[in-house]
């Protein structure tokens, strides 16, 4: 039982990772706001690639069952208590939640980024109780208004793997005269090729799987590569006159496939390294160097650069309707989690009464 559990307290449904993919549902406290905080009612909370590590790990690998953590980064939901000394926010609220906290003193946390503050930071889902819950007390300030005419689900995807997208293709700033290539079209790369087509983009889409490839059309992509039978790297030469991409991104972490991203981009070209894990090596003047490249890493986003990709896709009607093919309830979570590693997916979300 999570050490959270207290004997008499009031108690609601939580999801753990218990080991070898198995997702189990169990009590635990409904904690009150404390000063600072709110209690949100959670009505959707997305399921993330960056998940699976934890929920594919052995019980072997698992702390004991007290110290685990409910899982999900993409909590959304309405503001039902407030705790001492909230002024911004109010009953009824609706919001999304920039699932990190820091010190608000350094000079990461005072852009907004406090996922990189220089002294200490909590990610929800991971170090503290994340979404998958029906109750989640969250400190204020982590709360950013979900904009009029968006729905729950889609403020979800939002606040992690779409609005990571959003930036890391806004990092590389594609025109209408550029070709984008980007490999991967799992949640992520399907973000990536839905905001750089609305970007007036020519998108190329690169990944195994036909399922995401024939989605990734729909979502705006020009020309789309089956990389298990062709050569994505010369595939993208011939569309382009044999010069290359003018940005590529890369939303695998597969370093194989971070190399093929560079190797696609022309000369001068842009390359965004979006997805984590793995040690990639480069010949850096071969490939690099003496292509004039700009490397870039993006990693998530400000507290403003939540509200600024919900706003993007509200006012420039993004279909994510396209981009979200499954919604589960929370006491389906174990069909929600086993059915997206089936990669035949787009993006995946928990939804609560």
């Amino acid at each position: 039982m999570p050490s959270s559990f207290r004997k008499g307290a009031p108690v609601m449904e939580g999801l753990f990772f218990t080991g070898d993919s198995i997702v189990e549902a169990m009590n635990i406290d409904k904690i009150a706001p404390a000063s600072g905080e709110v209690l949100l009612q959670m009505k959707a909370s997305g399921v993330c690639g960056s998940d699976l590590k934890n929920f594919k790990a052995s019980k072997s690998e698992k702390p004991k069952l007290s110290e685990l953590k409910v899982p999900g980064h993409e909590p959304v939901g309405v503001v039902v208590e407030l705790g001492t000394n909230v002024g911004d926010l109010s009953i009824g609220d609706r919001v999304m939640m920039h699932h990190y906290t820091g010190c608000l003193k350094c000079s990461m946390c005072l852009i907004g980024y406090t996922q990189m503050c220089l002294v200490a930071h909590e990610v929800y889902g991971s170090t503290a109780h994340g979404g998958h819950q029906e109750y989640m007390c969250v400190p204020a300030y982590t709360c950013i208004p979900i904009p009029e005419g968006l729905d729950f689900v889609s403020a979800a995807a939002c606040s992690c793997g779409t609005g990571t997208a959003f930036h890391a293709v806004k990092r590389l700033n594609p025109t209408g005269l550029d070709t984008v290539a980007i490999f991967g079209q799992g949640p992520v790369g399907l973000s990536a090729t839905m905001f750089a087509a609305q970007l007036g983009a020519r998108v190329i889409a690169v990944d195994i799987s036909s399922y995401r490839l024939n989605l990734a059309k729909k979502l705006g992509a020009s020309e789309v590569i089956d990389s298990s039978s062709h050569n994505a790297e010369q595939v993208i030469r011939e569309l382009t006159s044999g010069e290359g991409a003018e940005c590529t991104l890369d939303a695998t972490g597969i370093p194989e496939v971070r190399i093929q991203a560079v190797d696609s981009a022309k000369y001068w070209g842009k390359v965004c390294f979006v997805g984590e894990g793995n040690t990639t090596t480069f010949d850096v003047s071969a490939q690099i160097i003496h292509k004039q490249l700009t490397i870039l890493g993006s990693w998530t986003f400000s507290q403003a650069g939540l509200s600024e990709v919900a706003n993007f896709v509200i006012q420039r009607q993004s279909p994510m309707d396209k981009l979200i093919t499954h919604t589960f309830q929370l006491k389906e979570a174990q069909k929600a989690y086993d059915t997206f590693i089936s990669g035949e997916t787009g993006k995946v979300i928990l939804t609560m009464n």
